[in-house]
């Protein structure tokens, strides 16, 4: 038999290197093709993020360890049902249902004419409010203090004041919101009301109380939503 000659030694080197350049190639590229679609994976939004409002944006915006955005959206779900063009019979307005003295002492830190009313503005002036609150009980343990702040954001804190000074009077630890609500219940009677330590006068407290467990209830709510 006759050895293989110089031309079928040089088609056979040459199918050879063809061979690896193709493998090669198919190698790289569908290597190329995996990097692709785990960088596709990596950049894809998550769907699973919680949404509550077209309004959530403003509420992570102005949202801090005290007051956080949940709670924000808790609050306008049971003021306005996130109903910016909401007004109640006593001029409350907007999302957050800010009285307009309010809005306009809080938009003026901002250097912003009080007549200029955004979505923005109406939640910025809330959360100020609920600063000042959160301030003004700083000696509450603030677990507790939120059902302060929220009872003084429904009906101001001078009646909240008050009835910690009648639950003191009376011997009652005015640092739990459980005793604070049932003096609050007591407060429309002229004998509670009518003592020189409750400063601002008769106060129907229902709805106050009624707030501050609505709005407790639905900051659970979008809790629980927020971890599944």
């Amino acid at each position: 038999m006759e050895s293989p000659g110089p031309e079928l030694t040089r088609k056979r080197v040459i199918s050879l290197i063809v061979s690896a350049v193709i493998i090669v190639v198919l190698f790289s590229t569908r290597t190329c093709r995996r990097q692709e679609s785990e960088e596709t994976e990596v950049a894809v939004p998550d769907t699973a993020a919680l949404v509550i409002s077209p309004y959530d944006s403003i509420f992570k915006a102005y949202a801090d360890s005290m007051f956080d955005w949940k709670l924000l959206a808790a609050i306008a779900y049971v003021e306005s049902k996130f109903d910016t063009s909401s007004v109640s019979n006593r001029g409350a307005f907007g999302l957050m249902q800010v009285m307009p003295s309010t809005y306009s002492h809080m938009v003026s830190r901002l250097g912003v004419d009080s007549d200029s009313v955004t979505t923005s503005l109406n939640v910025y002036a809330a959360v100020q409010q609920l600063s000042d609150m959160n301030e003004q009980f700083s000696f509450i343990n603030p677990s507790e203090r939120i059902n302060y702040i929220l009872a003084s954001y429904n009906s101001g804190h001078g009646h909240i004041f008050d009835a910690m000074r009648i639950a003191r009077k009376n011997g009652i630890n005015r640092y739990v919101w459980t005793n604070i609500e049932d003096v609050i219940l007591t407060m429309s009677d002229e004998e509670v009301y009518s003592d020189s330590v409750c400063l601002f006068g008769c106060f129907k407290g229902t709805e106050t109380l009624q707030f501050v467990r609505k709005v407790r209830r639905k900051y659970q709510e979008y809790c629980e939503l927020d971890t599944i």
